[in-house]
């Protein structure tokens, strides 16, 4: 599992199709998702891999309780006691009270072509038919910017899932977008910044209205929960997804 700084003292972790970003501030970390269940040895040998140990990291911040962003919480909570914040809304979801998720029959049914075929074998090997809850999650300590290292700020954006979350990372000048808005997926042959697929989104409309609120932030680095790092400013990123919105099959 590669592990590459794409800002001041921001890391991504290429996990099983989607990314994990560590924020460090001197020998501490913060985690901002988690992969899928199966990624969670390869994210503990990614911060190894940069000189740090999973005991660095101070906290975990959930964009969304996904199977692909919660996979190793419950592993690095019950090893090393990281604790793991979401938004307060988000808190049921991750904890298995409510479902907001495509179902694998909303996969089945796109099976469609050699790449999304092999996507969801790797995602099924990864843990994509587990039940992953997260019992210890917790709603964010404070409102603002979390006394965390990289100081990340959550932003509500709801649609993705009705407690979706982005973090603001004001040092860096970076957004971590979580899957309110990629740049890339294997289920989409769309390239660049784009929201979902339809059927991955709990309410789509929601979502893209919720990028009036992204593109306010200050940041020139978008972060995505899928796709590569794009460069080019969180207001020119969404401009690009409003356009491409419309043409997302459901």
């Amino acid at each position: 599992m590669s592990c590459q700084q794409v800002a001041d003292d921001v890391f991504v972790i290429g996990g099983t199709h989607v990314n994990v970003y560590l924020l460090r501030d001197g020998r501490d970390l913060t985690l901002i998702d988690a992969g899928w269940y199966g990624d969670a040895a390869k994210i503990e040998e990614a911060i190894r891999g940069i000189g740090h140990r999973p005991e660095d990291i101070t906290a975990i911040l959930l964009t969304h309780a996904h199977l692909d962003h919660v996979g190793a919480l419950n592993h690095l909570h019950r090893h090393y006691g990281i604790p793991a914040y979401t938004s307060a809304i988000e808190v049921a979801h991750a904890r298995g009270e409510c479902h907001e998720s495509a179902t694998p029959l909303d996969v089945i049914k796109r099976l469609t072509d050699r790449d999304t075929i092999a996507w969801a074998a790797r995602i099924t090997a990864a843990g994509g038919l587990r039940k992953n809850t997260v019992p210890h999650i917790q709603p964010f300590p404070t409102d603002g910017a979390l006394d965390l290292p990289g100081h990340p700020v959550p932003i509500p954006c709801p649609g993705h899932t009705s407690g979706h979350s982005a973090f603001h990372l004001p040092e860096a000048g970076a957004i971590a977008t979580g899957d309110a808005l990629v740049t890339a997926h294997p289920t989409s042959k769309i390239q660049g910044p784009q929201p979902l697929p339809n059927f991955f989104n709990h309410d789509t409309p929601a979502t893209i209205a919720s990028y009036t609120t992204l593109e306010s932030t200050p940041a020139d680095i978008v972060l995505p929960g899928h796709g590569p790092t794009w460069h080019n400013g969180i207001a020119a990123a969404v401009t690009r997804a409003r356009e491409i919105a419309p043409s997302q099959r459901d």
